[in-house]
């Protein structure tokens, strides 16, 4: 009857090692998805992040790229554990199991709070950011961003081209005449802006506003969606890491 329980105990500890190794190696391919979203993030997605007033947008594309990374070390780490047999490992496999788990959490949590604040936040900032920091010393990324918005999602000013003549710009030489920035034109050639009919530039197109809000929204879902899905995935790996660290315990004693 011993002779039977341990060897029914050494099959369940195999099929263990066998289902948390197949865990980890979808765990490391997870890792890599993580990773790519927040460098995803961070140098194609980063072009209006000087438009923004919090820092929270780049905050959770910095964490799933932390998150990523260690989820990736850790898979490997996991891997090692489980033919090893090392408890040790094990245990250090659960602590950064569990502290990737919460950072995913709150890449999900901060994604899912700047979602609701955003439409607030840019009401309340992106029409003084573009009219006082464009083309103005020291805020040549506000600039670069500014023209970039306007010309990929083809709209003028923040709710409309009327803000530019609020703007600091306007009142400056380099505005040289125009009433819009030339980035507002539909076709982009030197001074175009000076004339600001419907068919030259993104006058009944509507203001940026509504469409930077609607792309960062979409990036936002994104983010959330990957760090709670993994996060979620990740409760697998604990059950299975704490069921074959309490198999091994059993055996060797």
């Amino acid at each position: 009857m011993g002779e039977f329980n341990e060897k029914k105990t050494t099959c369940g500890t195999v099929c263990l090692k066998y289902l948390l190794f197949t865990y980890n190696c979808c765990f490391w391919l997870a890792g890599l998805a993580v990773m790519a979203v927040g460098i995803w993030t961070l140098a194609l997605k980063s072009d209006y992040i000087s438009l923004l007033a919090s820092g929270t947008y780049l905050a959770t594309a910095y964490i799933l790229v932390v998150a990523g990374t260690v989820v990736m070390v850790t898979g490997v780490l996991g891997c090692c554990a489980t033919f090893k047999e090392r408890r040790n490992l094990l245990r250090l496999y659960f602590i950064l199991l569990l502290i990737i788990f919460l950072l995913e959490i709150i890449a999900g949590i901060l994604a899912y709070a700047y979602y609701q604040q955003l439409n607030t936040e840019l009401k309340e900032n992106l029409k003084d950011t573009m009219t006082k920091r464009y083309h103005q010393p020291g805020h040549e990324a506000v600039t670069s961003a500014v023209d970039q918005l306007q010309q990929e999602f083809h709209c003028c000013g923040s709710n409309n081209s009327q803000d530019w003549q609020d703007s600091e710009w306007i009142r400056s030489q380099e505005a040289g005449g125009r009433v819009v920035p030339d980035s507002c034109c539909k076709t982009v050639v030197a001074l175009c802006g000076q004339r600001d009919h419907a068919s030259n530039i993104y006058k009944v197109e509507g203001g940026c506003i509504t469409k930077l809000e609607t792309f960062i929204q979409e990036h936002l879902r994104v983010i959330g969606a990957v760090g709670i899905g993994i996060a979620c995935v990740q409760v697998f790996g604990m059950i299975f890491t704490c069921c074959l660290y309490r198999s091994l315990k059993l055996e060797h004693y």
